[in-house]
């Protein structure tokens, strides 16, 4: 059947965070964010993961797919941070709203695809790209400028919610679009597919008032310096704490280049309202009285290399935590992350730090619809289908039972995770046969050369290191030149383990002595590890380099 809709999420679902999604019809496509996710713990000397986009690829280079349009949402990184990667393999205009371009410029620019067409528009514009006509309606989220898509198809309306919440106080003053989503379902939606990051929250999701509240009496109550620790792209965040820093007589540092970057491009686009004397250096704030200092810093996930995680461990150059400052997490952990961020918060307390984060303190509120809110959107706008988007799999299943309350039929739900086609016709939503869809991990310069074997590899050189067994030979006998060289790094000690690596020794001139094939190299490593094994319980990587002289 060709005259149908295929839905493709790339990324986002069964996850938090690397949002992408495909829509097409006919071989005529639009991209829907290109995000990034940020690295577990177990992902060693990963810098992040882009969603695998290869079968995109491979369609528009067999000619069996045109994609009209990049369109972004908003200006986060689980919806902004892959752009370049895309686009060094997709040709295609970008679009969004005037912040969210001012923040994609940036990424752009670091990205050497300053020449690509960033095309600007507002919410409430309606955009025509083959056979879609995509009209953007405002949606309160954690950054201003965030938008939803109403996507009208030949098959019928879509409509994606992006993040949001139904927050009746922003703190730009903007609500939510509800007109615009009456207007939606009386034209009739064909399927809605929904943020369902807080699907297992009960309630409604605070409005970002209550954080001021907060800060308000945190800065009152403070004498030493305080450091709020936020994501560099939470614009809102940062103008909250620009008001309460300016009414308690305080000057704002900014370390992190990422949220520096972004301060200017919202501050130049005036959705920042800072004085001209409230920033300061950070060399000119560890000069001032602590009383007088407040740091905004990257880092509220635990990062290592983040500001806030070198504070924590005393690696920053230019900062280190004093007795008495106070830091504040104004941001939720994201799934995953949890370990990382109380390790964090553990070692800035070490350091004589007051750590407030959001149960003692509400100086973080989500941006993302909790259960209420969730099904007030099922009802404004009438669904016949519906799909929950951006979330694990069990934010989605417990979106899908939300909307199965509200009178949803079950079979007119879909549950799908990355890579899974979801078709539609007027009348019918099926399921389709699913694609690769999984993660490519960025390494340095290296985009997805770090597969499951090499993470295995890193995995073992973290848990129990690694041996190396230098052996000369003589060239006509084949004996021994020389007592073997055990190097070892990450497994014992080589000083105060002289019994153990004397055992390697003598047991690799057995080894030579007794074996007849070619490969003596294996045989070697073969025997230090049972070795090891049995002596240590330990699996050291053996690696034995044998060379003639």
């Amino acid at each position: 059947m060709t005259n149908q809709i295929r839905v493709l999420p790339l990324g986002g679902l069964g996850e938090i965070g690397k949002n992408m999604m495909l829509i097409d019809y006919q071989g005529q496509g639009i991209i829907i964010d290109t995000g990034i996710m940020f690295p577990e713990g177990d992902m060693l000397g990963i810098d992040y993961i882009i969603p695998d986009f290869q079968y995109i690829i491979d369609e528009v280079e067999a000619k069996k797919l045109e994609i009209l349009a990049i369109i972004i949402t908003h200006g986060h990184e689980d919806h902004t941070g892959a752009i370049g990667h895309v686009l060094d393999h997709i040709d295609a205009p970008v679009y969004a709203t005037r912040l969210t371009a001012g923040l994609l410029e940036f990424k752009l620019r670091r990205a050497k695809h300053t020449d690509h067409p960033l095309n600007v528009f507002e919410a409430g514009a309606v955009l025509e790209f083959g056979p879609f006509t995509v009209e953007p309606f405002h949606v309160c989220h954690s950054i201003p400028d965030s938008v939803g898509l109403g996507i009208t198809t030949p098959v019928g309306l879509l409509v994606h919610t992006a993040d949001f919440k139904i927050d009746h106080t922003p703190v730009d003053g903007w609500p939510p679009d509800f007109a615009k989503l009456a207007e939606f379902s009386k034209r009739g939606v064909l399927a809605l597919l929904s943020d369902s990051t807080n699907a297992d929250q009960a309630g409604w999701t605070p409005s970002e008032t209550v954080v001021d509240e907060a800060f308000d009496h945190v800065f009152r109550d403070t004498k030493g310096r305080i450091i709020v620790a936020t994501f560099a792209s939470l614009v809102s965040r940062v103008q909250q704490v620009a008001t309460v820093t300016q009414r308690y007589g305080r000057k704002m540092a900014v370390a992190g280049r990422s949220m520096s970057e972004y301060i200017k491009v919202a501050t130049k686009l005036e959705y920042l309202h800072l004085p001209d004397d409230l920033i300061v250096s950070v060399e000119q704030a560890n000069k001032m009285k602590p009383s007088k200092v407040v740091i905004m810093a990257t880092g509220s996930q635990g990062e290592p290399s983040a500001v806030l995680g070198r504070l924590a461990w005393g690696s920053h150059r230019q900062l280190e935590v004093q007795p008495g400052d106070t830091v504040i997490m104004s941001a939720h952990p994201i799934p995953g992350n949890e370990e990382l961020v109380h390790r964090t918060m553990n070692k800035l307390i070490q350091r004589g730090a007051n750590v407030i984060s959001d149960p003692f303190a509400p100086v973080h509120v989500s941006g993302h619809a909790a259960q209420e809110e969730l099904k007030l959107m099922i009802h404004m706008l009438r669904p016949k289908f519906f799909v929950p988007v951006h979330g694990e799999l069990r934010h989605l299943h417990a979106h899908s039972r939300l909307a199965q309350q509200i009178g949803i039929p079950a079979d007119n739900i879909a549950v799908v995770e990355n890579g899974t086609q979801v078709f539609f016709t007027a009348d019918e939503m099926t399921v389709g046969e699913r694609v690769p869809g999984g993660y490519v991990f960025v390494d340095g310069a290296g985009v997805g050369d770090i597969g499951p074997i090499v993470m295995r590899d890193r995995e073992l050189l973290a848990r129990n290191g690694f041996v190396i067994a230098v052996v000369l030979l003589d060239g006509e006998t084949g004996e021994l030149w020389d007592t073997p060289e055990i190097i070892s790094r990450g497994f014992v000690y080589i000083r105060e383990a002289a019994d153990l690596i004397e055992m390697a020794e003598e047991r690799i001139e057995e080894v030579v002595g007794t074996h007849a094939g070619k490969n003596l190299a294996k045989a070697i490593e073969d025997a230090l590890s049972k070795m090891f094994f049995n002596e240590t319980r330990r699996r050291p990587m053996v690696f034995a380099l044998v060379r003639e002289v």
